[in-house]
């Protein structure tokens, strides 16, 4: 209901003060306003049988504030909608996050290749789309195809088929993305060269972004639930409490090329993101399911995440510095030391992650489109919501290869086992001298007997 009411003017003047009252969900809001300059016009309302006369300003004033509080409502339904589903994806196991993140991929990369078609009019190129997601299978088939070499060795060595898959892997993908190369090379029309070259660069780019990120996301999962978990809910709940902070508080734009973000909301979402990640972390460092790599068990014939979990996963006393222990009284504290390197996955993703969304908008704002897709009511594309998730990825990914793991053992094997029989038995003596030189070597044929 919207409804106009004339008041008697409070300035020397003739003009008279109108009053726009909204009442929607129960809630009233008021736009008031006396302005001289004001032009009074007939302003037709789509919800409305007759026009009305009112001060446009006031209008937009009172509708920005009821889609404001519309769009708020949308968003949070919508979020807990997503949150809900991740939590059953996570129950389901590793396995079915893994294809959930294959079928992410594949949607963020249609979204961009659409975005591209669209500028560039290029509904008309001969074989074009066609050869986008040509190039999306060889590069998914490469990617995954060393993940499932490196992480499910065991398995490839038992199938005849994939080990030779195995072993002529990258000539195949090599040989696939040539023949994808080849057919544009014929498609090219005389008329069309710079367009063609434009979405060819377009294409590789966006496997860039997307495909290789998503490879990226897949590692970690590998590595443990964990790490694929935290660092995913630490973006979330940074862009959720980012939004909040920003919608109750905010009032200092933070960047331009994001007019909606505040820097009340990026330091409100990054302190709460902090205590999230260590909370979180307390809670999953503590399950094996979430813990322990996934690995393929030969007897069962199926994929499992039961291990001893590492020192990383259990708790250890740490020393509070002198001026936590004047303030709390504690001189030691009980953590996970997985809970230390969350303060740095937290951090990331509340100060660097939201970077990836700047960037998105910068790229929104060049081809002057308000969102990749509207998939999501209230939230826009896949890509709208995954737009931090990759940068995310890569630094976990990184941040893992760099101060967690060390060499992967089943990468080993599977160089050893490719050698031949004489070399085999070389680095077999080498290495049993070492461990008898160590003192090793005793100690496990003693437990061996």
């Amino acid at each position: 209901v919207l409804d106009v009411q004339h008041f008697g003017s409070t300035k020397q003047n003739n003009f008279g003060c109108y009053k726009c009252y909204i009442n929607k969900g129960g809630l009233d809001w008021i736009g008031f306003e006396c302005d001289i300059l004001c032009s009074w016009k007939p302003i037709n309302i789509f919800y409305l049988k007759h026009p009305i006369y009112c001060c446009p300003s006031i209008i937009k004033k009172c509708l920005y504030v009821l889609f404001r509080w519309k769009n708020w409502w949308v968003r949070g339904i919508l979020t807990l909608a997503m949150i809900s589903f991740f939590f059953f994806i996570i129950y389901l196991g590793p396995m079915v996050l893994m294809m959930i993140v294959l079928c992410v991929q594949i949607k963020c990369f249609q979204e961009i290749i659409t975005i591209g078609y669209s500028v560039y009019h290029s509904y008309h190129l001969p074989w074009f789309r066609t050869l986008s997601w040509y190039f999306l299978l060889c590069v998914n088939y490469f990617f995954y195809g060393e993940t499932v070499t490196d992480y499910f060795f065991t398995l490839v060595q038992r199938e005849e088929p994939l080990r030779i898959l195995s072993k002529y892997h990258r000539f195949i993908s090599f040989a696939l993305y040539l023949t994808g190369f080849c057919m544009f090379v014929l498609s090219l029309v005389k008329k069309h060269y710079r367009l063609q070259f434009y979405m060819f660069g377009w294409t590789h780019v966006t496997l860039l972004i997307v495909v290789t990120q998503s490879h990226l996301i897949i590692h970690n999962l590998f590595e443990g639930m964990i790490w694929f978990i935290v660092p995913i809910s630490c973006v979330i709940c940074n862009d959720i409490m980012a939004y909040m902070f920003g919608f109750f508080f905010g009032r200092t734009p933070l960047i331009k090329l994001s007019p909606k973000k505040t820097w009340e909301g990026f330091i409100g979402g990054f302190f709460s993101t902090i205590v999230f990640g260590i909370m979180l972390s307390y809670v999953m460092a503590g399950y094996r399911y979430f813990v322990c790599p996934v690995e393929f068990n030969n007897d069962s014939n199926s994929f499992q995440v039961d291990c001893e979990p590492s020192e990383l996963f259990q708790l250890q006393d740490y020393a509070l510095p002198g001026i936590l222990e004047s303030v709390t009284g504690w001189t030691t504290v009980r953590l996970y030391p997985f809970q230390i390197h969350s303060i740095a996955l937290s951090s990331f993703a509340s100060i660097v992650g939201p970077f990836g969304g700047f960037f998105a908008s910068g790229f929104k704002r060049a081809f002057k489109i308000k969102d990749f897709a509207n998939t999501i009511p209230g939230h826009g594309g896949i890509m709208d919501r995954f737009d931090c998730q990759y940068l995310m990825a890569t630094f976990v990914n990184v941040y893992i290869a760099s101060f967690i793991r060390g060499p992967n053992p089943s990468k080993v094997i599977q160089q050893l086992l490719a050698l031949r029989a004489d070399q085999q038995l070389h680095i077999f003596n080498s290495l049993k001298a070492h461990l008898t030189e160590k003192g090793l070597l005793p100690a496990l044929e003693e437990a061996a007997a």
